[in-house]
């Protein structure tokens, strides 16, 4: 039985009935993301804020990449790729720059080499060196995508003014530096 709009659904396991969930879709939207805890020590909540953040933020940019056809780290390689024109990268220069690992690294690139987003040559000095390059297709697409990435994350960000803006990308570039090391 639901406490909030006291509606109850009996299904037994063997029978096949869709779950009623749409209380919980409604509590959901009401839940405080940083829920800090009076027990938890504070380095303990700032963790866990970032991550519930960092995990919000993304699944709203990953919904607006998936609707271009792309995967989060499909086009976080065509970004990476965009950055090394003309030269372009080794796999493992790739994947040293990707935000979340992929670790499949070669199997992404072959996905993305058949929708011609990506192109790769071996070296004709070193044949076991093999470049990858952003195709002009695969920058048509991120440029497609670059005007709706920058408008959502503006909209993420759009209740807090620039200095604090400012202020938290310090914060995190100082937690980043102690998190390298």
């Amino acid at each position: 039985m639901c406490a909030r709009c006291e509606s109850s659904l009996t299904v037994s396991w063997d029978q096949h009935a869709p779950l009623d969930n749409s209380c919980y879709n409604d509590y959901i939207v009401g839940v405080n993301l940083l829920r800090p805890t009076a027990t938890a020590p504070l380095e303990d909540q700032v963790f866990v804020a970032i991550l519930r953040i960092a995990e919000s933020l993304a699944q709203e940019a990953e919904q607006l990449i998936k609707s271009a056809g792309l995967t989060s780290a499909q086009y976080n390689v065509l970004r990476i790729l965009r950055g090394a024109e003309p030269h372009g990268l080794l796999c493992r220069g790739i994947a040293e720059r990707m935000i979340s690992r992929d670790p499949d690294m070669t199997r992404l690139l072959d996905r993305m080499e058949k929708h011609s987003w990506i192109s790769r040559q071996r070296q004709q000095d070193d044949r076991r060196v093999i470049k990858t390059r952003i195709t002009p297709e695969g920058l048509k697409l991120l440029k497609k995508l670059d005007q709706p990435v920058h408008d959502l994350h503006k909209g993420q960000f759009r209740h807090m003014p620039a200095a604090r803006l400012k202020l938290l990308s310090e914060l995190l570039s100082e937690a980043a530096t102690r998190a390298s090391e």
